[in-house]
């Protein structure tokens, strides 16, 4: 690397960028059972089994609440047709808290497939690294001292920009994967709803929103992509322009592609939700 103070800042910029997008690559492809070594998940999987317990109370409520509803007397309820149909509901329900996990982690497999046959279509498996281009270091190492004041400025202030973005990013994904937790811990309770016609909606809701969270890794998935094809053509140098406003330019341009990125994987969620008429 230079020994120039502007070219060590943007490129220390740059590296904390890259490091914090490899992170990115490395999480999407996680499942929650090995996220941080899986000790998180151990205890998500306490507090569900905690819950399941509850769960079977409502169900029981819901399924109540089911036979008073669509049944005006208890002379419809010895009705075959409708013994067994609120038998059948019963059973589907009761299945449904029993193996919710499973059906979750199933779901889960399968969206985070279609994440990896994106991936393996593109030819991609991780982000191409940003770094300053030749001519940019080239035209800040020729500066003279008093040139240089201005491109202190503007490096400064990009790799500020950069640097809080890099943790932006990161910090949404994250937060994906807090939100695939409390789905899965808080699961039993929103299920137990499809015990009664007039509650499943809230299960049916439930499992909608937590598909739409597991499609947020092929948002994001799809967002690295693009990115990882702009790092491999960076922004055109213009080396007529004065060194500052080169590198003004060429940090400008850097950062809007970057924020294109973050707003991108933040809005995740509402994109998939919009998809899914949600």
């Amino acid at each position: 690397m230079s020994d120039n103070w502007v070219v060590q800042n943007l490129q220390n910029a740059l590296n904390t960028w890259n490091d914090k997008l490899s992170q990115v690559w490395h999480l999407i492809t996680q499942t929650p059972e090995g996220f941080k070594g899986g000790g998180i998940w151990g205890v998500i999987l306490n507090i569900h089994d905690a819950l399941r317990a509850i769960g079977f109370a409502l169900l029981v409520l819901f399924f109540v609440m089911n036979v008073v509803k669509t049944c005006s007397s208890f002379t419809d309820v010895k009705k075959p047709e409708m013994a067994v149909k609120l038998f059948v509901r019963f059973a589907i329900a009761k299945g449904i808290i029993t193996y919710g996990l499973e059906l979750m982690l199933a779901l889960f497999n399968i969206i985070q497939g279609i994440g990896k046959k994106i991936m393996a279509t593109a030819g991609f498996n991780q982000q191409n690294d940003l770094t300053l281009p030749g001519e940019v270091v080239t035209a800040i190492e020729d500066c003279g001292f008093f040139e240089s004041i201005p491109l202190w400025a503007v490096t400064l202030i990009g790799s500020l920009f950069i640097t809080v973005l890099s943790f932006i990013i990161i910090t949404s994904v994250y937060g994906r994967f807090f939100k695939l937790y409390m789905y899965t811990a808080i699961a039993p309770i929103p299920l137990s709803t499809f015990a009664g016609e007039p509650t499943q909606r809230i299960g049916i809701s439930f499992m909608k929103s937590y598909a739409a969270v597991c499609l947020e890794g092929a948002i994001i998935i799809l967002a690295c992509i693009i990115f990882s094809l702009f790092a491999t053509t960076p922004p055109a140098v213009d080396t007529s322009l004065k060194a500052a406003t080169m590198v003004w330019r060429y940090v400008g341009e850097l950062i809007f592609n970057m924020l294109v990125l973050v707003g991108t994987v933040k809005l995740a969620d509402r994109i998939v939700r919009e998809m899914m008429g949600l």
